[in-house]
């Protein structure tokens, strides 16, 4: 049973770890946590993007990504909140290089874990980037058709693939040699950041009015 549905799974996994490994606004966002709060902040913000791995790779399963990039509205509706939540996330890192506030060394509690994962989580589902990857692997086939297990085993897959992969940076972006550079220059890091993500919500609230 497995084996007649591998090939789709291993290109759809191998396009996915495309999209994982080539930096975008995830990517931007573990380094900005990383180089603000350290290594256990970044691990939780690379889980809360896996976790929205999963709703993308359910919405291909699904066949709800194909059918929002042929309803033009919905699509719109989704890069203009991806956009306007590019450009919140610029305004905290312009607001961090003018003033940087203290680094956060100590671990973290349980509920300001949840909301660095939930700030991962929505990043995810409304990354452009990340939506465009998934869209492709809808376009060269999925697993829709497949028998439930086939399709959970899909869906596990996609999330440990993006954790694995968003983990990586994590934890890469704050190891000590790492983490110290950035800090040394953190101003500069989050002005940089803050100009990737206006950048980033401009190209797609612009690409939506097209």
């Amino acid at each position: 049973m497995l084996a007649d549905y591998l090939p789709q799974i291993l290109l759809a996994l191998s396009i996915q770890t495309v999209g994982v490994l080539s930096p975008g606004p995830s990517v931007m966002l573990i380094l900005g946590v990383a180089t603000a709060r350290g290594r256990a902040p970044a691990v939780m913000t690379a889980f809360g993007i896996s976790c929205g791995s999963i709703i993308l790779a359910g919405s291909v399963v699904l066949g709800i990504a194909v059918i929002f990039a042929e309803i033009a509205y919905a699509m719109t509706a989704m890069r203009i909140l991806g956009g306007l939540y590019l450009f919140w996330l610029a305004y905290k890192a312009f607001s961090k290089a003018v003033n940087p506030p203290p680094l956060e060394l100590h671990a973290v509690a349980t509920k300001s874990a949840a909301r660095t994962a939930l700030a991962g989580f929505v990043l995810q589902v409304t990354n452009p980037k990340a939506i465009a990857f998934w869209l492709a692997i809808a376009a060269v086939g999925g697993v829709g058709h497949a028998p439930a297990p086939v399709i959970v085993l899909f869906v596990v897959l996609a999330w440990i693939n993006s954790f694995v992969g968003h983990a990586a940076y994590a934890l890469l972006l704050s190891a000590a040699p790492v983490r110290s550079l950035l800090v040394r220059f953190r101003s500069w890091v989050e002005g940089a950041l803050g100009a990737f993500f206006v950048f980033a919500g401009y190209k797609l609230l612009t690409s939506a009015q097209r």
